[in-house]
């Protein structure tokens, strides 16, 4: 039994319900099946896809890309979604690591993912963002690429399944602290458990209406709400991407009960100025995560009346590990709940033993929602776990009654806008500019990102540098989103006396001030 049985059992269950809106056109589930069922032989059939190939997607949110989920689960494949934000040379980096047969490209992205041709890699143009995948693409130049609705067409025989629970269906990449990212493997099991952990922490049912703004190539914008969706048999409105008037529109024209949104994204609604006219009625939850959340992105959702609820987890745990109920959000303001109906949560010390209530610690995770292990990388699974425990690298508390609360992070990760920027990719390139002498960054908080990455940077003698300079260097080597936004110069870095930077001490200096 393999995934795309949920949306084959909706078919026939349910064949006229709505399972996707997108653009102004509805998509019914007996529709979707059909794709499922057209997209997976054309894999299979046209292009020799087998059990544990990869196929990738570069592109917007679009119901293709569940197509190619499902279609992928059907073949025992693996889907890869790739992150449209980042550099050419990242995602060089990232095909050769995965070794995708395929990948699907939107328009827009073609003259980039010609860039990433190789001998073993087909592409095919896709008009992802008509939604049905009837529209003829033009096959762009140079290069031979197929076209997504010559793929599809005429395709009369159906592909033999060879997917189940145990097979490998995503691999989702992410960085480390080292920089250098890694893919996450995810089974079709990790992916119903999860999907099972966020149906029970939302109360999701059939009758639900879930608005996806946030992008798909995330666990988060994919598995907290939208694939849970297809196997409860709710309604999925896909934005494209997230722009704040046309998610306000949709909430009062298409009424869903559930959204999903980033602090950021949260902070960007509430600070529009139609927001406080806008019907918000439809929605029994939004749910936010992704990074500690302030009060005051939660407060003014809460004063029109929408209960405010969280999800803690990482690419790694599928996400949904630790949740805050609905009934709980006006009671546990700034929680991220309690462990999720199938996972377990532990708060450790650096020995790995468990720590009073009150106590900071590591989060440790368990449960079948986790991950199997990093893509060609069992070194870093190892160091990943202990036993079956893997170590969050978050720091955290519980309360009396049980309750998650999100401290700081072991790790260095800057998390700005729902966006994860690892350090050490940033100061790779500081330590390329032969007018630096050293640098680090760290996080500094900020009103609408959460928080924003900051350079920290010693200038050698004599060097002339300035914040412009220095901002300059990130330009076409990492994506826009990564780059610092600020610089500090510094005369020396603080240090331990094993010459490790110190930079909860940075973070200590960031927060006094220009001083």
């Amino acid at each position: 039994m393999d995934l795309s049985r949920w949306v084959r059992h909706r078919a026939d269950w349910s064949p006229d319900r709505v399972a996707v809106h997108f653009r102004g056109a509805d998509v019914t589930y007996l529709a979707l099946e059909r794709r499922v069922d057209r997209l997976a032989a054309a894999l299979a059939l046209r292009l020799g896809i087998a059990r544990d190939e990869r196929v990738a997607f570069l592109g917007h949110n679009a119901p293709l890309l569940l197509e190619l989920l499902f279609a992928c689960a059907r073949l025992g494949a693996i889907l890869v979604p790739l992150n449209w934000r980042l550099t050419v040379a990242e995602h060089r980096h990232i095909v050769a690591d995965a070794m995708p047969r395929a990948l699907f490209v939107e328009p827009e992205f073609c003259a980039h993912a010609d860039d990433l041709r190789d001998g073993a890699l087909t592409l095919i143009a896709c008009d992802a963002s008509a939604g049905h995948g009837g529209v003829a693409v033009p096959v762009p130049e140079p290069g031979e690429w197929l076209d997504h609705a010559g793929l599809v067409a005429s395709i009369t025989a159906e592909a033999v399944a060879d997917g189940d629970l145990d097979a490998p269906l995503l691999i989702v990449y992410t960085s480390g602290t080292t920089g250098r990212p890694k893919g996450a493997v995810l089974t079709q099991g990790a992916v119903l458990w999860n999907a099972l952990n966020s149906i029970a922490a939302a109360d999701m049912t059939s009758a639900d209406h879930v608005l996806t703004v946030l992008p798909m190539f995330h666990v988060g914008g994919l598995n907290i709400h939208t694939t849970p969706a297809v196997l409860a048999g709710a309604t999925i409105t896909i934005a494209r991407r997230f722009d704040p008037d046309e998610t306000l529109d949709l909430i009062a024209a298409r009424r869903p009960t559930l959204l999903l949104a980033v602090p950021a994204v949260a902070q960007a609604l509430s600070r529009h100025p139609r927001f406080a006219a806008t019907d918000l009625s439809s929605l029994r939850a939004m749910c936010t995560g992704s990074s500690t959340v302030p009060a005051a992105v939660i407060r003014p959702w809460m004063d029109r009346g929408v209960p405010v609820t969280q999800v803690y987890g990482m690419t790694e745990s599928g996400p949904t590990a630790i949740a805050l109920s609905i009934a709980d959000a006006a009671r546990k303001v700034g929680s991220c709940g309690k462990s999720a109906a199938h996972t377990d949560a532990r708060i450790v010390d650096d020995a790995g033993r468990d720590v009073a209530p009150g106590q900071p610690g590591e989060i440790w995770l368990r449960g079948p929602n986790l991950f199997s292990g990093y893509w060609r990388n069992p070194e870093a699974t190892a160091e990943a776990f202990t036993d079956d425990w893997f170590h969050t690298g978050d720091i955290g508390r519980q309360d009396a009654d049980g309750y998650y609360y999100i401290d700081d992070r072991k790790k260095d990760v800057v998390i700005s806008g729902g966006e994860n920027v690892y350090p050490a990719e940033l100061e790779h390139v500081l330590a390329e500019c032969p007018d630096i002498a050293e640098a680090a960054v760290v996080a500094r908080p900020d009103d609408q990102w959460g928080e924003i990455a900051v350079a920290c940077v010693v200038p050698r003698p004599g060097a002339e540098l300035t914040r412009e300079t220095v901002l300059a260097l990130f330009a076409d080597r990492l994506a826009r989103f990564k780059h610092p936004r600020d610089v500090v110069f510094l005369e020396t870095l603080p240090r331990t006396v094993m010459g490790k930077v110190q930079k909860h001490e940075l973070r200590r200096l960031l927060a006094a001030g220009p001083e």
